[in-house]
């Protein structure tokens, strides 16, 4: 069954099996990008202690605190997402409020449907009265996930689709 579980360096390796899976394909829709980690044990343990510091303090100025989750069945690790608190200007345009993304070798089960839902609950637990959810215009997977989960197509901008998803 799908979870979202609190990143731990408990989970290195199924973690760092998932990250490597993805290749240049770097997992970009959870906003796990900056810093890039390395995926030995030690850089796992700075990149968990830098995910959960952002849950209190974004890294930047021009970020919003977010709370960061892996994605996981079993003991495997098939991807991340990202619940941002707020949006600031950038994330109201492109980015959203959550981002997600799932190993290849795990698409097209579900998982991401799963995840969103999971997703939508923390943010309902923010006090959030709706959610921005975005996807690329060609990337209908995603679409669908989004769809799936309650969300209202508003518009297209800079090659992304905007939905809302009312939690009410």
């Amino acid at each position: 069954m799908t979870e979202l579980v609190t990143p731990d360096v408990r989970w290195h390796a199924a973690w760092a099996e998932s990250m490597l899976e993805f290749g240049d394909e770097y997992p970009h829709g959870s906003g796990v990008g900056d810093p890039a980690p390395t995926y030995d044990e030690q850089g796992c343990a700075a990149f968990v202690e830098y995910l959960l510091a952002c849950e209190k303090e974004p890294p930047r100025p021009d970020w919003v605190r977010c709370t960061f989750f892996w994605i996981a069945e079993g003991d495997e690790v098939i991807g991340s997402i990202a619940v941002r608190h707020e949006l600031n200007a950038w994330l109201l345009e492109e980015g959203g409020h959550i981002g997600y993304s799932i190993r290849p070798s795990r698409r097209r089960r579900g998982h991401a449907s799963r995840a969103l839902a999971l997703a939508l609950d923390q943010a309902r637990g923010l006090d959030l009265e709706r959610v921005l959810v975005t996807c690329d215009l060609d990337n209908d997977a995603s679409r669908r996930t989004i769809e799936r989960n309650g969300g209202l197509l508003e518009d297209v901008r800079a090659g992304k689709r905007r939905y809302w998803i009312a939690l009410g």
